[in-house]
């Protein structure tokens, strides 16, 4: 429904809704029974202009509102309420300033000739938005970017709210909304959208996953490279391109829908927000919102020369996040995607740009961080951090705050380097299995503070880790200059696609070896989707810009690895039947009520690991059952030769999997675990066995 159906006849001239003065809080555009309200901080402009469009692809507005710096302005807020206005409606902004090259030696990016969009925006429509326009001279009535406004009041929840799940008890699957069912294989009615990911739901259910991260959903132009949607334009909105009826207002229902659906199913939605930067870019990028409004105090700007932006992100601007108004930004916007989305997390791009302070040095105590942190709002909502950014600040194991948690990058380049076969890793190996005690426990952290994993988005897919030494990014553009040139990889032989069954064969057991260390491990695990079913990117380790098949996930792969498959989705039901490989406590030695100890760490001699081998490329451990479960015994060679492992002679054991064997050999269902009748177990190179004490044995 349009504005020009809502509204009552006007003849020309005439105003279509009647300003008043406002309210200064909250920001943005906000509903109610008699009109909308509109607030706009902007400490330095001289005047605002409210653009009102009958239908967001109109090239004029309907009606202009000019703020009056008097009754329309309270300190550095401006604001109007227009009565009669109702939603589904649309809006931008132009913000009058100093102009010229005075004001942007002072930092200041003003342009009359503009139009904004909202910072704080509940939906935006890009259908006559042109970014080129944006960058040049010139005015952008025509070619600028429409903020819709949403009355979010009246949507049926159904009783959902977040799911509050223990950390300790999730499994992450990471995924991209649109890539995860554009392939023409996914056979749903609407690829790419959230609605899709309803359809999908099923077999998100039978792989056993609690959580989906979503790539993000703020929205992003993707008509720019911006395939991943690293690049934010508007942090409230989500992203029209997921939508299915965008231009009908209806990006909130959609994005609602979405969050019900996967609630009803018992998997939460933990979204990947990047308040690092936004989509404007460096001092040649497109203005179209925050540099408009206040570029002084949205961005850090270079100290030597403010009429250039300082960049942590890499990405050509940072948010200056421990400013009051952008911290303000933040909080809020967390806070609106958990009290209205009913969102149950968030994970953080590059981090570590939110404890820089002043001239970009990093806080001890960063304002935003803590904020976060301590929002009764967000108290019961996982907080993610990827402690490092783009500028050398490294702070995995000592992000802020108690209850943040991480992606450890550590737990995947040691994993990494073990599978492909490096020597003299035991050690960190066992540190990566009991929640890298090493990182967190003398903080007062727990494994949960850890999310482990192997593969993300970035970087190579799980098979093609198995399958490339080398990145092959040539399809970028970029000549296979971008990307990361040390990915821990090992192509088990060949470069790259091959016939030979030997080394196909390798590939999958390193596959399962990798899932095995990922779900046995301690910490919170996070699995990138696809990777249960060998999708690959061809050896391309940067794919951000890949907006096809290289990047989508392969719906046939599902049926031609259904063994993998199958693999991963037994891996994950047996995490979740045994306490003790998801506890929230680091392994202390000590023996429990049986006179057990929590973990026995041995080589292939029992109570004699190799901690100091520099050679050393094997060991295996025992796991004390908890709450009565059995307990298990892992053993891991990742030499070139089969190696004999001693086991607890007098115990009775069974083999749980053994990633050497062929499927569906290689991991028992619930109850079918083959019994283990030699006095030792001959692990295969390059191979993971788990066992499990049998019912009645007693160590």
């Amino acid at each position: 429904m349009s504005v020009s159906q809502l509204r009552r006849p006007y003849a020309a001239g005439e105003a279509l809704f009647h300003p008043e003065p406002g309210r200064s809080h909250p920001l943005g555009a906000t509903p109610d029974d008699d009109g909308v309200n509109y607030a706009f901080f902007s400490e330095h402009a001289t005047g605002i202009e409210l653009l009102v469009f009958d239908q967001p692809g109109d090239a004029e507005p309907v009606q202009t509102v000019t703020l009056d710096p008097d009754s329309n302005r309270s300190f550095a807020v401006w604001h109007v309420y227009l009565r009669g206005q109702r939603a589904p409606s649309f809006y931008a902004l132009r913000v009058f300033g100093p102009e010229g090259d005075g004001a942007r030696e002072l930092g200041m990016r003003f342009d009359s000739g503009k139009v904004l969009a909202d910072p704080y925006a509940r939906g935006l429509d890009r259908g006559r938005w042109d970014r080129e326009a944006a960058c040049g001279p010139g005015d952008t009535t025509a070619t600028s970017l429409r903020c819709a406004v949403i009355d979010e009041r009246y949507y049926d929840w159904q009783g959902d709210q977040p799911l509050n799940r223990p950390m300790s008890e999730m499994v992450i699957y990471e995924i991209h909304v649109g890539g995860f069912t554009r392939s023409p294989g996914s056979g749903v009615a609407r690829p790419g959208t959230f609605a899709a990911i309803i359809d999908k739901i099923p077999y998100l259910t039978a792989l056993g996953v609690t959580a989906v991260e979503l790539l993000p959903v703020c929205d992003f132009d993707a008509t720019v490279n911006n395939y991943w949607g690293y690049s934010t334009a508007a942090f409230f909105a989500p992203h029209a391109d997921y939508c299915v009826e965008p231009q009908a207002g209806r990006h909130v229902a959609e994005f609602r829908d979405m969050v019900k659906a996967l609630h009803r199913a018992g998997i939460e939605v933990i979204l990947d927000v990047v308040f690092n930067h936004t989509d404007e870019g460096n001092h040649l990028g497109p203005l179209f919102c925050w540099a408009g409004l206040d570029n002084a105090n949205y961005y850090y700007l270079h100290q030597a020369d403010r009429r250039y932006y300082d960049d942590y992100s890499g990405c050509g601007n940072t948010l200056m996040a421990n400013h009051p108004i952008v911290t303000k930004m933040i909080v809020e916007c967390l806070e609106y995607w958990v009290r209205e989305m009913h969102v149950d997390g968030f994970r953080f791009d590059e981090a570590a740009v939110l404890t820089r302070g002043p001239g970009g040095a990093v806080l001890d105590e960063p304002p935003v961080v803590w904020q976060i942190e301590l929002s009764d709002t967000l108290a019961n909502t996982k907080i993610i951090a990827e402690a490092w950014d783009a500028a050398g600040a490294y702070e995995v194991g000592s992000y802020p705050g108690y209850r943040w948690a991480e992606w450890n990058g550590r737990f995947r380049d040691t994993v990494r380097r073990f599978v492909r076969g490096e020597p003299g890793l035991i050690g960190e190996m066992a540190d990566c299995i009991g929640g890298s005690a090493d990182l967190y426990q003398a903080r007062g952290h727990r494994p949960v503070n850890s999310v482990n994993f192997i593969t993300c988005h970035d970087g190579f897919t799980l098979a093609d880790l198995v399958a490339y030494d080398r990145k092959h990014n040539e399809a970028n553009g970029e000549d296979n200059r971008d990307g990361n040139d040390d990915n821990m990889s090992w192509n088990c032989g060949v470069e790259g696609p091959t016939d030979d069954p030997g080394v196909l064969a390798l590939r999958t057991r390193q596959i399962k070896n990798f899932a095995v260390l990922l779900l046995v491990s301690r910490g919170v695990p996070m699995i990138t989707a696809g990777d249960e079913v060998a999708r690959t990117q061809q050896g391309n380790n940067n794919a951000y810009c890949q907006d096809n098949p290289i990047s989508w996930f392969d719906w046939t792969a599902a049926e031609q690895n259904h063994g993998l498959l199958r693999f991963w989705t037994q891996l994950i039901a047996r995490r979740r039947r045994h306490v003790a490989l998801r506890h929230d406590g680091f392994y202390t030695g000590l023996p429990d009520d049986r006179g057990v100890p929590d973990i026995r760490w041995h080589g292939t001699r029992l109570d004699r690991p190799d901690w100091q081998d520099p050679q050393g490329r094997a060991f295996a451990c025992t796991l004390a059952g908890l709450g009565g479960e059995p307990d298990l015994h892992l053993m891991m060679n990742m030499h070139t030769e089969p190696l004999h492992f001693d086991l607890d002679p007098g115990r009775r054991w069974a083999r749980v999997l053994d990633t050497a064997l062929a499927a569906p050999a290689d991991i028992a269902d619930f109850g079918a675990e083959q019994p283990v009748t030699t006095a030792g177990y001959l692990v295969t190179a390059h191979s993971i066995v788990l066992l499990r004490a049998l019912s009645g044995d007693t160590p």
